[in-house]
Parts: structure tokens; sequence; C-alpha cells
């Protein structure tokens, strides 16, 4: 297992550093500067260059840009907000993202889960049809449109929970957008956890274990649940960091102080530190998390642990 981690940590690190680089290289090679005032002559430009580096060839901004993110300074902002340290930007607003991001994965996976299961277990009934519909609607519609449905009904009309949101009340404020940015993952997690079980449930392997007279709880956690694990943890991987990261959508409808108004920002001013910060930090979060995964599968199931090694 030691050997198994140890390799997937490799490739993870020299990943992070391949999209790094990527990332560096094309907002380089992008047309425009971050300094695109026409009222800055040539000297002046130059002279700008050269303060802040982007006068070196690009493997020497590189090395250098990785030698101080190994430390974490992630550089300063060149339009945004001049000179600020993007570790001041992030830090209020990325704790936001993540924080609403990670209630409605935790909320969307456990809900979806209870409705896959239950779908299954009473497949061809009215529960099935009614976890069905709600799966239907999750995957169909955007989560904006459960946003507005959201703010309209419990925010405007029974005011239950605030509109916007407010710093001082995050965690109440954010409910409305926890749900309406679960609702896919719900959904999705449904869906799988439903036709995973099914296919599991009517499987040789379960014939065998139920005539061996194993049945109930144990058959279910024990057996049948184990198997369809796999394929759920799978779909369920990227749907985390979609929603760590945040949507911006939401963030825009709900007033949330998040990370993606500040991407975009960032992409249309040129201002090449914020966005690499922000797409680096979105990767190593994917990674981190596919890591996880990866270690998952080995603990569910020890044949892939032995395939990879």
């Amino acid at each position: 297992m030691r050997k198994y981690i140890l390799k997937r940590l490799f490739i993870s690190v020299a990943t992070l550093l391949t999209i790094l680089f990527v990332l560096f290289l094309m907002l380089r090679l992008m047309p425009g500067s971050p300094f695109n005032d026409e009222k800055l002559t040539k000297d002046q430009l130059a002279v700008l260059y050269e303060k802040y580096g982007l006068d070196k060839p690009v493997p020497v901004q590189f090395v250098k840009y990785v030698g101080h993110m190994v430390t974490g300074d992630l550089g300063v902002s060149y339009t945004i907000s001049k000179n600020t340290p993007i570790t001041l930007l992030l830090k209020n607003r990325l704790p936001v993202s993540v924080r609403i991001g990670f209630q409605a994965v935790s909320f969307g996976a456990m809900i979806g889960f209870l409705l896959g299961l239950l779908a299954a277990f009473k497949r061809g009934t009215v529960m099935d049809t009614l976890c069905t519909v709600i799966s239907v609607l999750g995957v169909s519609l955007p989560s904006y449109v459960f946003a507005l449905a959201l703010s309209y009904t419990l925010g405007f009309k029974i005011k239950w929970f605030p509109m916007l949101y407010q710093t001082s009340h995050g965690i109440f404020s954010s409910v409305l957008p926890t749900i309406a940015l679960s609702m896919f993952t719900l959904a999705s997690i449904s869906r799988f956890t439903r036709s995973e079980m099914i296919e599991v449930l009517d499987s040789d392997y379960m014939l065998f274990v139920r005539s061996k007279g194993i049945t109930g709880a144990r058959l279910i956690f024990r057996h049948a649940l184990r198997n369809a694990l796999i394929p759920i943890i799978t779909v369920l991987a990227p749907l985390i960091v979609g929603l760590m990261t945040g949507s911006l959508v939401v963030e825009k409808i709900f007033s949330i102080p998040g990370v993606g108004s500040l991407m975009i920002a960032a992409i249309q001013g040129n201002d090449y530190n914020v966005t690499i910060a922000i797409a680096f930090i979105y990767s190593a979060m994917y990674i981190g998390i596919m890591l996880l995964l990866d270690i998952l599968y080995g603990l569910i199931d020890p044949r892939i642990r032995l395939a990879k090694d």
C-alpha cells in the first residue's frame, strides 16, 4: 500500500507542475498584457516589465515563480488591486467558496445516496418513480434556476432565509446557495447509486451470497454496497471540485464574495498572477481529490491496488 500511495503522489506532483507550466506559457503567449493603458509610453512599459520580471525569458520566469510559490508567495495583482499580494485577495474569498461548495457536496451526496438506495430497493414503485423524477430535474435544470426559485420562494415570499449572502450570518445565509448548488450532485449520485445497486443486487455474486443464508443489513452493507461504491466515488470526485471552487452565476445571484467573480475579473484584465494562482488552486484541489480517490480505490478493492503496483 505504501508503494502504491508514493507512486500516486509522485504522479500527482508531476501533473501539477506540468499544468502550472502550461498555464504559465499560455498566459504569456496570449495577446495583450496587464498594462494596457494607452497613456503608458514604451519606456514606462519597459520599466514595469522589468519591475515585475516580465522582461525575462519564460523558462526563467517560470522557475522563479515556482520558487516563490513553494514559499507560499503567489505574487501580486497587476490590475485588479495593484501590488496587493494574491494571498490577501484569496484570504477571504476562497474559504467562502470552499465552505459553500463543501456544504453542497455533502448535502447532495448524502441525500442523493439515500434516494438512490431507496429507488433501488423500491424499484417499480411510486417511490422509485418519484426519485427518478427528482434525478431528472436535478440533472436537466441549471443550478441558477434552482437558485432563483429558492431565492424567490424561501427568501422573498416566505422570508425563511435571507435572499443575499451576509458575512455576519454566513452559515444561515448560505443555506439557499448550498441547496441550489447541490441539486446536480444529488441527482447524479442518486441515478448512479440506483443503477449500480440494481446491477449488483441482480448479479450472480449476490445470488451466491444469498444462497449462503446472508440477508438483511449484512447483505446490503457488507457485500452489495461495497461493490457499488467504486463507480459512485468515481462520479462524485469531479463534482466535489466543481462545487468547492464555486459557481459564478449562483455567487452573483446571492452576492457571495467568492473566487468566481475574482477569476473572471483576472481573465478580463490579463492579470496573469491572479489567473494562474486561482487556476492552480483549482487544479491542486482536483488532483488532490483524485489522489484520495485512488487511495480509496485501493482500500475498497485490493485488486486495484495490486494491479497498479
